[in-house]
């Protein structure tokens, strides 16, 4: 009788524990599976250089919240060594219904005194004032802004990681 009620406590197990197969016994351990293909580096590099024609850049620019590609070809700024600049961009989305107006005053000739300093004749001259407008740039991925872009359809970038091209 007691063989009989230990039958009945298994049946009545949750887990049925006698029926339940192993996960590694699913798997197949005769063939080798590849984790990674040592073709795919020369692959990734080709894919780059088709995209980029050859040509040198100052950095290869990317998402700074999902580490996506932004940018194969851009120029770094002269001053501001952490913005750079572009034409041809990838996974951008412009930002239509946010635009950005800024002044510049643009002032004619380098018109300098004896010690480098403008004199207040140079001041007086007519200054130009210059109206700019931007569009935010943002991340296609993650929406993450990332620069602008100006009338010109120059992308000015400067929320980006930059890696060596």
């Amino acid at each position: 009788m007691e063989v009989d009620g230990s039958a009945d406590k298994r049946e009545q197990s949750p887990s049925h524990s006698q029926q339940t197969i192993s996960d590694d016994d699913e798997i197949d351990y005769s063939s080798k599976q590849e984790f990674y293909d040592p073709k795919l580096d020369d692959k990734d590099e080709s894919w780059v250089e088709k995209r980029r024609h050859g040509n040198a850049t100052d950095a290869v620019l990317s998402c700074p919240a999902c580490f996506t590609i932004i940018c194969l070809e851009c120029q770094r700024h002269e001053t501001y060594v952490t913005q750079y600049r572009a034409i041809f961009v990838v996974n951008c989305k412009i930002k239509c219904e946010d635009v950005i107006n800024q002044k510049i005053i643009a002032r004619p000739g380098t018109g300098r005194g004896k010690r480098g300093r403008k004199t207040t004749e140079d001041r007086v001259e007519a200054d130009a004032i210059i109206c700019e407008s931007f569009k935010h740039v943002c991340c296609s991925v993650c929406s993450t802004e990332v620069g602008v872009i100006d009338e010109e359809e120059v992308y000015h970038f400067y929320n980006v990681i930059p890696s060596e091209a």
